[in-house]
Protein backbone atom coordinates (compact mmCIF):
# COMPACT_ATOMS: atom_id res chain seq x y z
CA UNK A 1 0.00 0.00 0.00
CA UNK A 2 3.02 2.41 0.52
CA UNK A 3 4.22 1.81 -2.31
CA UNK A 4 1.31 2.61 -3.97
CA UNK A 5 0.99 5.51 -2.13
CA UNK A 6 4.43 7.05 -2.83
CA UNK A 7 3.68 6.16 -6.87
CA UNK A 8 0.74 8.52 -6.73
CA UNK A 9 3.44 11.01 -5.05
CA UNK A 10 4.93 10.69 -7.87
CA UNK A 11 2.19 11.49 -10.27
CA UNK A 12 1.37 14.45 -8.68
CA UNK A 13 5.65 15.57 -9.58
CA UNK A 14 5.11 14.80 -12.90
CA UNK A 15 1.58 16.36 -12.88
CA UNK A 16 2.63 19.04 -11.46
CA UNK A 17 5.63 19.88 -13.43
CA UNK A 18 3.04 19.56 -16.57
CA UNK A 19 0.68 21.98 -15.36
CA UNK A 20 2.78 25.06 -14.28
CA UNK A 21 4.71 24.20 -17.72
CA UNK A 22 1.32 24.96 -19.59
CA UNK A 23 -0.28 27.17 -16.91
CA UNK A 24 -0.07 30.46 -19.20
CA UNK A 25 -0.43 28.73 -23.09
CA UNK A 26 0.21 24.91 -24.11
CA UNK A 27 3.21 26.84 -25.50
CA UNK A 28 4.99 26.68 -22.14
CA UNK A 29 4.92 23.21 -22.72
CA UNK A 30 6.03 22.95 -26.22
CA UNK A 31 9.63 21.72 -25.60
CA UNK A 32 7.69 18.30 -24.43
CA UNK A 33 6.39 18.32 -28.38
CA UNK A 34 8.27 16.93 -31.33
CA UNK A 35 10.45 18.99 -33.34
CA UNK A 36 8.13 19.51 -36.51
CA UNK A 37 5.79 21.50 -33.63
CA UNK A 38 8.42 23.01 -32.22
CA UNK A 39 9.38 24.20 -35.23
CA UNK A 40 6.39 25.12 -36.16
CA UNK A 41 5.68 27.32 -32.82
CA UNK A 42 8.69 29.23 -33.57
CA UNK A 43 7.94 30.13 -37.08
CA UNK A 44 4.54 31.38 -36.07
CA UNK A 45 6.43 34.03 -33.67
CA UNK A 46 5.23 31.90 -30.22
CA UNK A 47 8.82 31.29 -28.54
CA UNK A 48 12.20 31.10 -29.72
CA UNK A 49 14.50 27.98 -29.44
CA UNK A 50 16.50 29.54 -27.05
CA UNK A 51 13.26 29.64 -24.75
CA UNK A 52 12.19 26.24 -25.80
CA UNK A 53 15.51 24.61 -24.75
CA UNK A 54 15.71 26.97 -21.59
CA UNK A 55 12.16 25.49 -20.98
CA UNK A 56 13.44 21.79 -21.20
CA UNK A 57 16.20 22.40 -18.93
CA UNK A 58 13.66 23.78 -16.29
CA UNK A 59 11.51 21.07 -16.86
CA UNK A 60 13.93 18.28 -17.17
CA UNK A 61 15.12 19.18 -13.89
CA UNK A 62 11.33 19.15 -12.54
CA UNK A 63 10.88 15.69 -13.72
CA UNK A 64 14.39 14.14 -12.85
CA UNK A 65 15.28 15.40 -9.75
CA UNK A 66 12.66 13.72 -7.87
CA UNK A 67 12.63 10.86 -9.80
CA UNK A 68 16.61 10.37 -9.16
CA UNK A 69 16.14 11.75 -5.21
CA UNK A 70 12.56 11.45 -3.91
CA UNK A 71 12.22 7.67 -4.82
CA UNK A 72 15.34 6.18 -3.39
CA UNK A 73 14.77 8.48 -0.42
CA UNK A 74 10.79 7.05 -0.56
CA UNK A 75 12.02 3.47 -0.80
CA UNK A 76 15.59 3.64 1.40
CA UNK A 77 14.46 6.00 4.32
CA UNK A 78 10.53 5.79 4.57
CA UNK A 79 10.54 1.72 3.57
CA UNK A 80 13.35 0.35 5.31
CA UNK A 81 14.82 -1.20 1.81
CA UNK A 82 18.18 -2.37 2.30
CA UNK A 83 19.29 -4.39 0.24
CA UNK A 84 19.75 -4.54 -3.58
CA UNK A 85 16.44 -6.42 -4.89
CA UNK A 86 14.25 -4.83 -2.43
CA UNK A 87 15.44 -1.34 -3.15
CA UNK A 88 14.90 -2.16 -6.74
CA UNK A 89 11.54 -3.42 -7.31
CA UNK A 90 10.24 -0.81 -4.39
CA UNK A 91 11.86 1.78 -6.80
CA UNK A 92 10.86 0.05 -10.02
CA UNK A 93 6.83 -0.50 -8.89
CA UNK A 94 6.83 3.71 -8.17
CA UNK A 95 8.34 4.44 -12.15
CA UNK A 96 6.15 2.02 -13.42
CA UNK A 97 3.12 3.51 -11.34
CA UNK A 98 4.31 7.40 -12.41
CA UNK A 99 5.15 6.18 -16.12
CA UNK A 100 1.69 4.36 -16.31
CA UNK A 101 0.03 7.85 -15.36
CA UNK A 102 2.39 9.34 -17.68
CA UNK A 103 0.90 6.82 -20.72
CA UNK A 104 -2.43 6.99 -19.99
CA UNK A 105 -3.91 10.17 -18.04
CA UNK A 106 -1.15 12.71 -19.46
CA UNK A 107 0.00 11.41 -22.83
CA UNK A 108 -3.46 9.67 -24.25
CA UNK A 109 -5.88 11.37 -21.95
CA UNK A 110 -5.18 15.32 -21.71
CA UNK A 111 -2.59 15.70 -24.52
CA UNK A 112 -4.76 13.11 -27.04
CA UNK A 113 -8.22 14.26 -25.87
CA UNK A 114 -8.73 17.60 -24.61
CA UNK A 115 -8.05 21.18 -25.74
CA UNK A 116 -5.32 21.51 -23.08
CA UNK A 117 -2.23 21.19 -24.78
CA UNK A 118 -3.39 22.22 -28.57
CA UNK A 119 -1.38 24.96 -30.18
CA UNK A 120 -3.11 27.45 -32.88
CA UNK A 121 -1.42 26.98 -35.98
CA UNK A 122 -0.21 23.46 -34.92
CA UNK A 123 -3.13 21.28 -35.33
CA UNK A 124 -2.16 20.10 -39.03
CA UNK A 125 0.91 18.28 -36.97
CA UNK A 126 -1.61 16.09 -34.60
CA UNK A 127 -1.54 13.84 -33.29
CA UNK A 128 1.38 15.22 -30.75
CA UNK A 129 2.71 12.16 -29.72
CA UNK A 130 2.54 10.23 -32.99
CA UNK A 131 2.69 6.48 -32.71
CA UNK A 132 6.10 5.35 -32.60
CA UNK A 133 6.77 7.74 -29.83
CA UNK A 134 4.27 6.77 -27.84
CA UNK A 135 5.77 2.98 -28.47
CA UNK A 136 9.06 4.54 -27.75
CA UNK A 137 7.99 6.00 -24.47
CA UNK A 138 5.97 2.71 -23.70
CA UNK A 139 9.24 0.53 -24.19
CA UNK A 140 11.05 3.36 -21.88
CA UNK A 141 8.35 2.72 -18.96
CA UNK A 142 8.39 -1.31 -19.24
CA UNK A 143 12.14 -1.80 -19.39
CA UNK A 144 13.93 1.90 -18.46
CA UNK A 145 12.63 2.57 -15.45
CA UNK A 146 13.50 -0.73 -14.03
CA UNK A 147 17.38 -0.22 -15.22
CA UNK A 148 17.23 3.10 -13.70
CA UNK A 149 16.03 1.71 -10.39
CA UNK A 150 19.26 -0.95 -10.31
CA UNK A 151 21.40 1.67 -11.25
CA UNK A 152 20.00 3.54 -8.41
CA UNK A 153 19.65 0.36 -6.29
CA UNK A 154 23.20 -0.61 -6.97
CA UNK A 155 24.53 2.73 -6.29
CA UNK A 156 23.47 2.88 -2.86
CA UNK A 157 24.24 -0.68 -2.27
CA UNK A 158 28.08 0.63 -2.83
CA UNK A 159 27.59 3.51 -0.89
CA UNK A 160 26.07 1.58 2.02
Amino acid sequence: MLIIMEGIVMCFVLLLTCVVAIADSAVGGVALYEEDVQQRVVELGYTTKKKIKKSMVGMSVAMFVPLFTLVPFMVYYINGAAEFWSAFWQMTLIMWIMGVFDRLFIDWYWVGHTKAWNIAGTEDLKPYIPKRVLVQKWVFTILGFPVISALLAGAVSLIK
